[in-house]
């Protein structure tokens, strides 16, 4: 069933946080050791979780791979990623120089294995059941969402300012949340701005709200600035305590940070740490790149996407199209075009896609889609000229 919004108004926000908020120094953790073994052995399986807190690193999961990495290799891909974010100071109770690791991975279980891994004769299944969406508006030219594009951005010039030192008080862990106003389902204006940075002790609120006003928020706003947008920074005063020893965190707990803020429906299934036999991740990867060409093709303003499958399984069970009413031809008519145009099966989306590359360390901070990267593969929109004949014919 359509439903159309197009008369609807509504406030709609989205949050964002840097690469130095724990739970994304989780995901960036478990995605380096992923790009690690992918890097040497593109068919490896690997499942792998990071849990951080004060002083302490935990990696567990399942790794069946044949490349040989030692526990000493992993430990230093761990602290290289930890210093890179920018946690290298004892003064904020978790370095990469003396945070204790603990290790415990062994080999993928072969019950998941005889369904995923292709033999002759047997074609690669799904690596496991669920649910995926992908979603594209064209309220953007990411075609993503405004409110989480613009959250990234903010959250991106955080950590920009912080690594060149224009801000030489910031500290890596913090979080960006926008608001926008939609008018017949069209975005507006920016109403409201949420910006939580940790900070130096010694600095005054006065002059961290005047900082990253001036150097963070209006040069991301730019022609979006209003002198009316409410802004809080640090709205509980300070923020001087932060990143894992002021939160534990975990790999896989920002999950719509990681795609559309909130606009579009989730899965559920987190991505960093798996590799894309995991359709999780690949699965979602791909309907983001078919939602995305529709859009990009005319056909509608918006879509969304939803797959399913059943382990070891390789053709999806179920395959559902939602441009709510905003189609230029009927949703069943899109879904038949997908099916004509697109293979849904993991083997070949892994090949479209071009997922065997050490390319998601890259993804686990600012978002998995609406970046126009060469490793975003899933960004491209090859098709779209395909399914504009579909409008004119």
């Amino acid at each position: 069933m359509n439903y159309n919004y197009g008369s609807r108004d509504f406030l709609f926000t989205s949050e964002s946080v840097t690469e130095g908020h724990p739970d994304k120094i989780c995901d960036q953790i478990s995605d380096a050791i992923l790009d690690e073994y992918i890097k040497l052995d593109p068919n490896c399986r690997v499942a792998v979780e990071t849990m951080v807190t004060s002083c302490l690193v935990i990696v567990v999961g399942e790794i069946s791979s044949t490349a040989k990495v030692t526990n000493q290799r992993i430990k230093d891909i761990i602290r290289k990623t930890i210093c890179g974010i920018g946690y290298n100071n004892p003064d904020l109770k978790f370095d990469s120089d003396s945070c204790e690791i603990i290790l415990r991975l062994h080999a993928q279980s072969p019950n998941i294995d005889l369904g995923v891994t292709p033999t002759s004769g047997k074609e690669q299944g799904a690596g496991d059941q669920g649910i995926m969406f992908g979603y594209a508006t064209n309220e953007t030219e990411e075609f993503m969402p405004m409110p989480i594009t613009l959250a990234h951005k903010l959250t991106q010039r955080l950590s920009e300012v912080r690594k060149l030192k224009e801000i030489p008080w910031m500290r890596p862990d913090g979080k960006s949340q926008v608001s926008i106003e939609y008018k017949n389902d069209k975005p507006i204006k920016i109403t409201d701005i949420v910006i939580s940075a940790q900070h130096d002790p010694a600095i005054s609120n006065d002059e961290i709200k005047y900082t990253i006003i001036k150097k963070v928020i209006r040069p991301v706003c730019m022609d979006l600035w209003r002198d009316d947008i409410k802004i809080l920074i640090n709205p509980t005063g300070r923020f001087e305590v932060g990143g894992p020893h002021s939160d534990a965190g975990v790999t896989g707990r920002k999950i719509i940070v990681d795609t559309y803020g909130g606009q579009g429906r989730h899965g559920g299934g987190s991505f960093s740490g798996k590799d894309p036999s995991k359709v999780d991740r690949s699965a979602s990867y791909m309907c983001r790149y078919i939602a995305k060409n529709i859009v990009a093709s005319g056909l509608s303003d918006k879509c969304e996407l939803q797959v399913a499958y059943a382990i070891g399984i390789p053709e999806p069970i179920s395959l559902m199209v939602n441009t709510f009413g905003t189609g230029k031809t009927t949703d069943q008519n899109i879904e038949m075009l997908v099916k004509k145009h697109f293979d849904l099966r993991p083997a070949s989306i892994i090949s479209k896609l071009m997922l065997k590359r050490p390319i998601y360390k890259k993804t686990a901070s600012y978002g998995h889609f609406g970046r126009n990267e060469p490793e975003f593969t899933w960004e491209l929109i090859d098709k779209a000229e395909i399914l504009k004949n579909y409008i004119s014919s």
